[in-house]
C-alpha cells in the first residue's frame, strides 16, 4: 500500500470493532498518525500496541469535554489535525412507542450529537491544515427498517448535518459520509434481533444485495481511505453509499 496518509493526524471514533477498527487499520498502514477513541478500554489498548504512532483514548462520544480531549490530544502529541473519521454508533432498537426515552436519546447522542461535538473542537484545526471529515452514516438514511426509529433518524440527520457543514465550511474543508448496507459487524448481528429469525434476517440481507454477499470492514475501509486522501480531493458534501447495490436492487 502507498503511504496516501504519510504524517496525517487522524482521530477515528468507534474504533475498537467492525468497521471503525478496520478503517484504524487501514489508516495507520498509509501512513497515519492515529487517535483511536472507544468505549472497550482492552481493545483499545491491544489496537494501541498494534500500530504505530497511535494513542488510544477510552471514553464516551456523548461526553462534550471528551470530545475537545480527542482534539487536545491529538495537537498535543502530534502538532496538528488532519483527519476525523466518525464511526461510533449504536442502534437503539425498539418502536417509537415501546423505545424508552433514555435509549432515544442515548442512540441520537452517539449517532449524531456526537458528530456536532468532535467537529466543534476539530474544525478550526481542520482549517488550518485544509483537512477533511468523513462520517460514517447508514442506508438507514435513506431506507427504513422495523424497530430501528432512534437508528435511522439519527442516522438520516447525521447526512443533512454533513452537507451542511460542507456549505458552510469549504472550500477550506471537505466534509463527507459513507453510508454502509449490510456489513458483517456485531452491529449487524444486534439489527438482526430487531426481526423474529435473526440469523435469517442477516442471510435475507446477504441474498438481497445485488453482489450476493454481505459487505465486510475492510470494504469499507477501502473507500474510507480514498474520501480521506487527496485521490477525493474534489468530492465534498457527498454521501456515497457502499452496500453491494441493496438499495437498487
Amino acid at each position: 500500500m502507498s503511504l496516501k496518509l504519510k504524517d496525517k493526524v487522524c482521530i477515528i471514533t468507534g474504533a475498537t470493532s467492525g468497521m471503525g477498527r478496520a478503517i484504524a487499520k487501514k489508516f495507520s498502514a498509509a501512513g497515519a498518525k492515529l487517535i483511536l477513541s472507544g468505549r472497550d478500554k482492552v481493545r483499545g489498548s491491544k489496537l494501541e500496541s498494534e500500530l504505530k504512532n497511535t494513542i488510544f483514548l477510552e471514553g464516551d462520544v456523548r461526553d462534550l469535554v471528551y470530545n475537545e480531549r480527542l482534539v487536545e490530544t491529538a495537537i498535543s502529541n502530534f502538532g496538528s489535525l488532519d483527519i476525523v473519521s466518525l464511526n461510533a454508533g449504536i442502534l437503539g432498537l425498539g418502536n417509537v412507542v415501546d423505545l424508552p426515552v433514555k435509549v432515544w436519546q442515548d442512540t441520537l447522542g452517539t449517532n449524531l450529537s456526537a458528530i456536532f461535538y468532535l467537529s466543534k473542537y476539530a474544525i478550526p484545526h481542520l482549517k488550518k491544515s485544509g483537512g477533511n471529515i468523513l462520517i460514517n452514516a447508514s442506508i438507514a438514511a435513506f431506507k427504513s427498517f422495523p424497530n430501528h426509529p432512534a437508528y435511522c433518524a439519527s442516522k438520516a440527520a447525521s447526512v443533512a448535518l454533513m452537507k451542511q457543514m460542507a456549505v458552510e465550511y469549504g472550500p477550506e474543508i471537505r466534509i463527507n459520509a459513507i453510508c454502509p448496507g449490510p456489513v458483517d459487524t456485531p452491529l449487524l448481528w444486534n439489527s438482526a434481533e430487531a426481526f423474529e429469525h435473526p440469523e435469517s434476517a442477516v442471510e435475507n440481507a446477504a441474498k438481497s444485495t445485488l453482489l450476493q454477499r454481505l459487505g465486510t470492514p475492510g470494504d469499507i475501509s477501502k473507500l474510507a481511505l480514498f474520501l480521506v486522501s487527496e485521490d477525493a480531493s474534489w468530492i465534498t458534501g457527498s454521501a456515497m453509499t457502499i452496500d453491494g447495490g441493496i438499495l437498487n436492487a
